[in-house]
């Protein structure tokens, strides 16, 4: 990738990211949280939040510090401030888990860890957007993935936003009415702006990229991928907007969060057409095991819309909304993680390694890092389970999802046991060496900012 150079601490955000995801893995296969307690519950809202902060938030983080450049053809601004993006983030995750250890009594009630957690998060949060958002900027006028990678950011604002005010209601902070309101009746504009605007919203944006560069597919900026992004932003914005109108003025928060819903399968359904279609345009007829896993996590995404859509016609969608919010969590949204991880992390280690020595002496290719006869295994457990895992929590049946989790779990390990070898340089073919002025990597960061040209 001509002038593609490193971000610092990448890495860091993915080890980070990795060890949140099986932590909260083994949770759940020792039966913490929901479906075992219910889904309001305090061990279910750490289970939840270890994987919309702690696993997706810190893995798109880092990957946008990464990708961001890519996409707009710029340097990335203020990179000095993503390790302090980093530890605020993981500072403020682990308050507001102690905070719902003492709602569940687990822990001392005093004094509490929610304000802490909505500042410390907040600060976080507030530095990815302003290293981010002064890239994006800087780059005007942004192509197609970029403007998806927008409204994801001032959906995680929105996210931030409303996720701040709990901690305020929460932690006894505010006894304003307003803000009282929107703590008790908030929680789905929450939900959607996070899990659907922030995390989906943006990874359709990268993946519209990531998915034509690496199989060698031509760029995607169709009238349908230019319709769904003003779909899906007017989804994101009704929720938001209409949202926090409605429960401020007392307004049918069930019409907005339809007229979201409507709007957000339509812009869904665009995006799959769009991602057929650069399947279908491919150059490189025989893909790599990253591009045939992004199908199996596109599958996720669209049996999650499908499942919304039959719920729904069944007046069944509030009792079976778990289910679908795991489906899209580790189907689609960590499935896609897991799999462009394992084609991000080979080329940023081919980068730091051999980018120095390129063009000056022989290098191996990207693909000579990675084993997939090794990791196939690993990636098709891991969909079986999350899809038996759905199952189970459909048909009311926690000691199947129990099992589901645990198997989620060995996939997981491997797949990561899979990244490390990478890292480590432990596949690359034996009889390849590595050159004069090239090295080996750190595990967590990168040592400079090579660029490859």
């Amino acid at each position: 990738m001509p002038g593609a150079s490193l971000a610092r601490w990448t890495m860091s955000y993915f080890a980070a990211a990795l060890a949140a995801l099986l932590e909260a893995q083994i949770l759940m296969a020792a039966g913490y949280g929901f479906p075992h307690v219910p889904v309001e519950s305090p061990e279910t809202l750490v289970l939840v939040h270890l994987v919309a902060i702690g696993w997706l938030s810190l893995l798109m983080c880092g990957a946008l510090f990464q990708f961001v450049p890519v996409l707009v053809a710029r340097p990335l601004r203020g990179e000095s401030l993503t390790l302090p993006a980093l530890l605020c983030l993981l500072g403020g995750l682990m308050a507001l888990l102690l905070g719902f250890l003492q709602l569940g009594g687990r822990i001392g009630p005093a004094p509490s860890f929610f304000p802490l957690a909505g500042a410390l998060l907040g600060v976080g949060f507030a530095l990815v957007l302003w290293v981010l958002g002064r890239t994006l900027w800087a780059a005007r006028p942004l192509p197609l993935p970029a403007r998806f990678v927008v409204v994801g950011l001032f959906s995680v604002a929105a996210t931030v936003l409303f996720g701040i005010i709990f901690t305020l209601a929460l932690g006894g902070v505010t006894s304003n009415a307003h803000l009282l309101e929107v703590t008790a009746t908030g929680l789905p504009i929450h939900v959607i702006a996070g899990l659907g605007g922030w995390l989906t919203f943006t990874a359709m944006g990268v993946s519209y990229r990531l998915l034509a560069m690496f199989m060698l597919a031509p760029e995607v900026d169709r009238r349908s991928s230019r319709a769904a992004l003003y779909l899906g932003a007017g989804a994101l914005a009704i929720a938001v907007a209409g949202g926090a109108a409605a429960i401020c003025l007392k307004g049918n928060l069930n019409l907005v969060l339809l007229t979201t819903g409507i709007l957000g399968l339509a812009a869904l359904a665009l995006y799959g057409g769009d991602i057929l279609r650069l399947y279908r345009s491919r150059k490189r007829r025989n893909i790599e095991l990253n591009s045939r896993m992004a199908v199996l996590a596109l599958a996720s995404l669209a049996m999650a819309a499908g499942l919304i859509v039959v719920m729904l016609a069944l007046g069944e969608l509030s009792r079976h909304a778990g289910a679908i919010i795991f489906l899209v969590a580790f189907g689609w949204l960590s499935g896609l993680g897991l799999a462009k991880l394992y084609k991000i992390v080979a080329f940023l280690t081919w980068l730091e390694c051999y980018g120095p020595v390129l063009g000056k002496a022989p290098t191996p290719r990207v693909q000579d890092l990675v084993v997939e006869t090794r990791a196939v295994k690993w990636f098709l457990l891991y969909f079986l389970a999350v899809w038996l895992g759905t199952a189970a929590l459909v048909a009311d049946a926690p000691l199947v999802f129990r099992g589901a989790a645990a198997a989620m779990l060995v996939a997981t390990g491997g797949i990561v046991l899979q990244l490390i070898r990478t890292r480590r340089l432990l596949d690359v073919n034996p009889a390849l060496r590595l050159p004069a002025g090239a090295r080996r990597p750190r595990l967590l960061l990168a040592l400079s900012q090579p660029t490859a040209s």
